[in-house]
């Protein structure tokens, strides 16, 4: 009498069942299933140790096994039976190319890099995501590898500069790590004119006997336009500056009289004089500070801009945000991580203008002790946009003219100086490390481009706001550790 084959289980069944209306076999339990196996594994012979009998199941696990290849968790082998990678000694991991023509292939598992020779980065471009077979050590002893398959290819389009020779078009790539020029037939240069720079869309990738084949989607204009090196980066950096129609249209439908309908749902903070405080050449101002003298110390107010009541979760401007990441700041350029209508405009705290904010109220103690703090939304109104050299001629050099321009928000700067050096002495008794750097700052002609490299003046009104920040910072940690909210804290051990 013959034994029945026990049946396995997934011991992720649940977790695939919660995810999905029609579960599959989770990628670990096809994994073990692969590495306990004698060999590798035809899709058949995958069904039947799954228990896999339906059509809909069968069209759901090869989905799967597509994305686990794709991954570089699986191969297939020349009989296109599927294996694990590691049950083969090879290696998964991302190119990185050398302008030297040869490259390294970076494990994602850690361990040392391997040597791509040449003849291996002909059919690779860097960046791509590849499995590799290491193949021993080169003549130097360094680890080398063999590439085994191209899990997915890095990039779509690539930057350059558009080159016509003996009637052959080509781009030159302006990121050298690249390691081959992208060829461009007849027909596909557009109006790319010899020398300029180009956006070419790579149609065809590289293989081992033949260069990339692309076709220029974009020019960008001449080598020495005035900034073109900004144009340049942003693409060779795939920085999102194109706004998606959809995102355009959740943001136009914001307006003054959004403000408005908020009045009665939040604090009313426009009596009170807050102020920006930026450097000469900000174009949002995205915080605000105010304080007041107390018996025992002072009353102290930072307020952002309300971001979120505009970007709500899983919006179009949510989406466009969280792929953007942060705005990209260039030299006399910002790309935003908002519609301008919001970072410049409705988000931004201009002086007298209605905002929306977000505020922490602190009290401060004479000895420089956070005591107390709140936080909740308002509404503000920003009594004046004042910048760091400003503020140091009022507070320090006692400049004349410029406490007499601005009278109206003068006794309130005072009061922000002495909690500052209250503060800040606190700080110093509990051993914090003042990192007093000297950064620089560029200064460019009339064509953008680079004049002179010079020193930024590092001043008291730049600690305040600092102080400040770290008060807000401090505040919102206490806050949310109290609550055992789940968070990321930056912490600095010692």
């Amino acid at each position: 009498m013959t034994r029945k084959k026990k049946k396995l289980k997934d011991p992720y069944s649940r977790r695939e069942a919660a995810k999905y209306k029609h579960p599959i076999a989770s990628r670990e339990f096809i994994l073990d299933v692969l590495e306990d196996s004698k060999g590798p594994l035809s899709a058949t012979a995958l069904h039947r140790a799954l228990d896999i009998s339906t059509d809909k199941a069968e069209n759901a696990l090869k989905r799967r096994l597509v994305a686990m290849e794709r991954d570089g968790q699986i191969i297939r082998n020349r009989q296109n039976h599927y294996l694990p990678v590691a049950k083969v000694n090879l290696v998964r991991g991302r190119v990185m190319g050398h302008t030297n023509g040869f490259g390294f292939l970076i494990p994602d598992e850690g361990g040392p890099d391997l040597f791509l020779s040449p003849h291996e980065m002909r059919s690779l471009m860097h960046g791509d995501r590849v499995v590799v077979r290491p193949t021993g050590n080169s003549k130097d002893d360094k680890p080398q590898g063999k590439l085994v398959e191209i899990i997915k290819r890095h990039n779509k389009q690539i930057v350059g500069r558009y080159y016509q020779e003996s009637g052959i078009g080509f781009v030159v790539p302006d990121d050298k790590r690249l390691g081959q020029d992208v060829m461009i037939p007849d027909g596909s240069a557009g109006k790319a004119v010899n020398g300029q720079f180009v956006v070419a869309a790579i149609v065809e990738p590289p293989n081992r006997s033949r260069q990339a084949i692309g076709k220029v989607i974009e020019v960008l204009g001449d080598h020495l336009a005035p900034g073109m090196e900004i144009d340049v980066a942003i693409r060779s950096y795939d920085i999102p500056h194109r706004w998606p129609e959809e995102v355009l249209r959740e943001a136009a439908q914001y307006r003054k009289s959004t403000i408005k309908q908020q009045l009665g749902q939040r604090k009313d903070l426009r009596t009170l004089n807050f102020v920006t405080i930026d450097s000469s050449d900000a174009q949002d101002f995205d915080d605000a500070v105010y304080c007041e003298p107390r018996e025992n110390g002072w009353r102290l107010w930072v307020a952002i801009a309300d971001v979120s009541h505009y970007v709500q979760m899983d919006s179009a401007l949510d989406l466009e945000a969280r792929k953007r990441g942060t705005s990209v700041y260039f030299p006399e350029r910002v790309v935003p991580m908002l519609p301008e209508r919001l970072s410049n405009g409705l988000c931004s705290l201009k002086p007298d203008t209605d905002r929306l904010c977000m505020v922490c109220e602190m009290f401060v103690s004479r000895d420089g002790v956070l005591k107390r703090y709140s936080f909740y939304d308002a509404v503000m109104r920003s009594a004046a946009r004042l910048t760091y050299e400003e503020v140091q001629k009022i507070l320090y050099d006692r400049d004349k003219k410029m406490r007499k321009r601005f009278s109206h928000v003068r006794p309130d700067l005072e009061h922000l100086q002495g909690a500052f050096r209250a503060l800040r002495k606190q700080r110093k008794k509990r051993g914090a490390i003042d990192f007093d750097t000297q950064e620089s700052f560029f200064e460019f002609d009339e064509h953008k481009k680079i004049k002179a490299i010079v020193p930024q003046q590092r001043f008291q009104a730049h600690m305040i706001i600092e102080e400040c920040m770290i008060s807000a910072n401090i505040a919102a940690a206490r806050f949310i550790s109290k609550r055992k909210l789940p968070t990321l804290y930056r912490v600095h051990d010692g």
